[in-house]
């Protein structure tokens, strides 16, 4: 890894002014790392005394229809870095979603038809358009220069790179020393993403903390090519409303960014309290210090459902609009007001995050388990308030209002 991290920093020397130092700390706030972080200092102040616009890439492969707010954390940064008055480049990764990524994988990705990828490629650009400003935005395909290299060009990449360096990488060690089979395009894909970084002469790129070793390689063959090596920032990967694992469709722990107000609304605040500290960072675009005041508050005692509140209504307001999330609010309230008796059932349990048949069991709102999850799928059970209709559903450690068809309720409170 230290290879690939060898500086080759700008070689001209620009001063460091408050702009610069400012334009910094909004690449650092709630980033998980920035190498190297001297090279993009340089680069800042190279593009201040200049007038240059730095070139910021991030790459998303269309390997489903739609995009979550987990893949906002990292298009959150690129509008705070496209709002400094630099050029963001949303690549769309055609071309390697026919290799399939193999980060973090312990089997080997089945790729994707040409047919599966033009479909949700279709899709990507107007939902990151929700975040991005599209007047500002360069929309490419990585398909326009990968298909062109043909056999040649791959065997000419290809010896820019050793497979030493490639089975560094975590996974596909494990991999090869548990016997897993390990495919050749597999080995393919952190070059050709690399090569991404070759042919759009990026400055910086981003991506999540599980694709550092993939954005190290562009900027090691960066310098094979002669170019000045690109920056990267990775950013933290957010969990799911369960969590615990990271937030995917295939999980079904997830909110999409172009799903009904109401539903965003109430997913936002049905997150621990633990969990919404690591959403205001990520997801927020609230100055630190005020969240920083907002989370001491409720340390010294305010309800924290207050600020999650005003989290989700940042959400819903960003991807709907202003009075759409007042109007969530609104029924997500007289939702939970209604039919919600005086006086209720407090039970105390342990065992969270809880899968929700059983919590609705042993909080004595059905008989079994079974039970629990067909009332699930008829839509009969509500958590403070909003439907439930995921009976994969685990429950984080907290208070919470649980409703089982029209007259059923307990306060719950469920601990680790």
């Amino acid at each position: 890894m230290s290879q690939l991290l060898a500086s080759a920093s700008p070689a001209a020397s620009f001063p460091v002014t408050d702009r610069v130092r400012e334009a910094l700390a909004v690449s650092l706030r709630g980033c998980e790392e920035l190498l190297p972080e001297a090279d993009w200092l340089k680069k800042l102040a190279r593009s201040e005394a200049t007038g240059q616009p730095l070139r910021i890439k991030l790459g998303l492969d269309p390997t489903a229809p739609d995009i979550h707010i987990g893949h906002t954390v990292v298009l959150n940064k690129m509008r705070q870095l496209q709002d400094l008055g630099h050029t963001v480049i949303f690549l769309i990764g055609d071309f390697t979603s026919m290799i399939g990524d193999p980060s973090g994988r312990n089997a080997t990705r089945p790729p994707l038809t040409r047919e599966q990828i033009e479909a949700n490629a279709q899709t990507y650009y107007q939902q990151a358009s929700l975040v991005l400003d599209p007047a500002k935005t360069e929309i490419r395909y990585n398909s326009e220069w990968s298909d062109a290299l043909g056999t040649r060009g791959l065997i000419q990449l290809s010896a820019k790179y050793t497979l030493a360096r490639l089975l560094e990488r975590d996974d596909f060690t494990k991999r090869y020393k548990a016997g897993t089979p390990i495919s050749i395009h597999e080995l393919l894909y952190p070059l050709m993403q690399g090569y991404d970084s070759v042919a759009l002469k990026s400055d910086l790129e981003l991506g999540g903390t599980d694709q550092k070793f993939n954005l190290l390689v562009g900027r090691a063959l960066q310098q094979e090519y002669g170019q000045e090596p690109q920056c990267i920032l990775t950013m933290p990967l957010l969990e799911g409303l369960d969590g615990i694992e990271k937030m995917s469709k295939s999980k079904n722990n997830y909110i999409g960014i172009t799903e009904p107000a109401n539903s965003m609304f109430a997913k936002v605040l049905s997150i621990s309290d633990d969990a919404m500290w690591k959403w205001f960072t990520l997801l927020s675009f609230r100055p630190e210090a005020e969240i920083a005041a907002l989370k001491r508050e409720v340390e010294a005692g305010r309800n924290p459902k207050d600020a999650k509140v005003m989290l989700a209504k940042e959400i819903t307001t960003r991807f709907h609009s202003a009075a759409a999330a007042d109007e969530a609010e609104a029924d997500f309230q007289r939702r939970a007001a209604g039919g919600v008796p005086d006086e209720i059932a407090d039970v105390a349990l342990a065992g969270a995050p809880m899968p929700i048949g059983a919590l609705l069991k042993a909080a004595g709102l059905v008989p079994s388990t079974s039970e629990g999850l067909r009332m699930v799928e008829q839509g009969g059970v509500r958590i403070d308030g909003g439907l439930v209709s995921d009976k994969g559903l685990k429950v984080a450690a907290g208070t919470v209002v649980v409703q089982v068809g029209k007259r059923k309720f307990a306060r719950v409170t469920l601990s680790a």
